[in-house]
């Protein structure tokens, strides 16, 4: 097959037009192509005035080897990779011959459920652990206190249950790590086997929406429980049970206890908590397995009628059915040095309570897959390094500064917003103003379970205030009307990443702990669903390694 790239065609275009532009440039006639398949979509907005998209084509066609050596210096006519998986090895019919060898996955997040599936595809009859509850109970419980119809429940919400942070979310699929092996590929590709739409193989910045991912953990669940794997909710990891090791690393691991007091045995486990496990972290700590401290983002969520934000990333083409709703991507560096950017950017989505502990309130955003709620929302937030956290420390070097950093902002909005799970919320005029806002305008907030108009220079540390004050004005001479006075900003966003680093090794495995795979977002090795999918294949394959005794390298 040859890959064809950056095949431009406007909007209205049909496929009998693309099928031309791909025989315009090989230069070949009709009957020498044989086959043709899609392979990526984008959409190319630099000029409003005319709107493109942009391909990419995988084709099958005689001759081959003479057209590639005729179009390969260009760059835009080459072979098409292979992104076919390999894995690195397949356990026996007869394991595990002892009970310890069975690996052993905390979390349902995205990293843990792909590790799972990966070790449980490699036959490794894998236990995966998740201390939240199945997708179902999860999601009734998380939208019933969104609704106010239930209590806050500190193991089942936004953050803990299957499917992790991500299930309550756009539902993202897009990544800038570095993926030479094609495991983002392995990733879609088994999104789309447990219920994704198939669009998600193509598009550029694909996304699943909340309520199908529902249904994707759901399948991912049962195609590891048909491998031979074993998925268990209510089953919260309260310690990591280590002993003396003789070897380079001081630690090795042997079990876990859970809060039940059941101990379960393991000397191979991978550990992918998610960036809200703070009492994992604090756990972690206390048995003495390395942490680091690691740089993270805190800030606000600004939301806009969606079309605002179409009208001015599309112009005249906004509404578009091929378009879509628009997102949008804003960086500003500010004049004290801090990084503003926008992030997890929701087209057509609401802002909602995210928080996993009593007496705190995060924002975050989602989307269903049809992005067609009245606002567009987003992440502005703003870098903060380990050296900004020294008020914070216990200790010089502390790992868990930028925890306790996060919830002394949580706490502020918290109290903020009347001590109700309410959020306080500010018109953008009246931020910039530096006045309280004592009501909405009207572009009404759409975060569950409500807010009060507060004022936010009091969730956030003044630099960061500062920071976000001049990018709000230079963010609207990029996207009209981003100024708009009756923008609302809702705090406080903290759970951008994990603010901890269980640092490993480049066979993935703990500096200090003999068989502990770290993974994932909470670890520190993953930003989104994609990066996680990804990390939890790795880490998948580290722990085949281990079980298999083969030396990395050496396939």
């Amino acid at each position: 097959m040859l890959r064809l790239s950056e095949l431009k065609l406007p909007l209205d275009h049909s496929d009998e037009e693309l099928q031309q532009a791909v025989l315009r440039r090989l230069r070949i006639a009709p009957d020498r192509l044989l086959s043709w398949q899609l392979v990526k979509r984008s959409i190319d907005a630099r000029r409003r005035d005319r709107i493109q998209l942009t391909y990419s084509v995988d084709v099958a066609v005689k001759g081959e080897a003479a057209l590639l050596r005729r179009h390969g210096s260009s760059g835009r006519v080459r072979s098409a990779p292979n992104t076919r998986y390999r894995p690195v090895g397949r356990a026996l019919p007869s394991f595990p011959a002892r009970s310890e060898d069975r690996p052993v996955v905390v979390g349902a997040g995205p990293c843990g459920y792909f590790a799972a599936l990966l070790l449980a595809q490699m036959g490794f009859q894998p236990l995966l652990l998740e201390r939240g509850q199945a997708v179902k109970q999860r999601t009734l419980q998380t939208f019933g206190f969104w609704k106010r119809r239930l209590r806050f429940d500190p193991e089942s919400n936004a953050q803990f249950g299957e499917g992790g942070a991500g299930t309550f979310s756009d539902g993202k699929l897009y990544s800038q790590v570095s993926d030479p092996e094609h495991y983002g590929r392995k990733v879609l590709e088994e999104l789309v086997a447990s219920g994704a739409n198939a669009e998600i193989l193509t598009v550029h910045r694909p996304h699943i929406g909340t309520f199908k991912l529902a249904t994707v953990v759901r399948g991912l669940r049962a195609r590891i429980e048909a491998l031979g794997g074993e998925v268990r909710f209510g089953s919260r990891m309260n310690r990591l049970l280590l002993q003396p090791s003789n070897g380079e690393k001081p630690f090795q691991v042997v079990g876990v206890e859970l809060a039940d007091g059941q101990r379960i045995d393991c000397r191979h486990l991978v550990l992918a908590p998610g960036h809200s496990a703070r009492d994992c972290f604090a756990m972690l700590e206390d048995v003495c397995v390395q942490l680091e401290p690691k740089p993270f983002s805190v800030g606000v969520r600004i939301e806009h009628p969606q079309p605002l934000i179409d009208q001015a990333r599309w112009g005249d083409m906004a509404g578009h059915p091929r378009l879509g709703a628009a997102e949008y991507k804003l960086v500003h560096h500010a004049s004290n040095g801090r990084c503003v950017y926008s992030f997890c950017m929701c087209p057509g989505g609401f802002v909602v309570g995210a928080t996993s502990e009593q007496g705190r309130v995060v924002t975050n955003g989602m989307s269903q897959h049809s992005r067609n709620e009245r606002n567009a929302n987003s992440g502005l937030v703003v870098n903060l390094e380990p050296e900004d956290l020294a008020h914070y420390e216990r200790f010089p070097g502390d790992p868990l500064a930028g925890v306790a950093l996060q919830r002394d902002l949580e706490q502020r909005a918290f109290l903020l917003g009347g001590q109700t799970y309410a959020a306080p919320a500010q018109r953008l005029a009246d931020f910039l103003a530096q006045r309280p806002s004592t009501h909405l305008g009207e572009i009404k907030a759409s975060y569950q379970p409500g807010v009060a108009p507060a004022d936010l220079a009091q969730a956030l540390p003044d630099p960061l205030i500062a920071a976000l004050r001049e990018a709000l004005p230079a963010f609207a001479k990029r996207l009209p009307g981003y100024d708009h006075p009756d923008a609302v900003l809702t705090g406080v966003e903290t759970r951008t990443s994990s603010p901890v680093r269980i640092p490993r090794d480049l066979q993935m495995e703990s500096l200090n702990t003999r068989g502990l795979i770290p993974a994932g977002e909470g670890a520190g090795y993953a930003g989104g669903i994609l990066s996680a999918g990804i990390d939890g294949i790795r880490a998948a394959e580290a722990v085949a390694r281990q079980l298999l005794l083969v030396k990395p390298g050496s396939f």
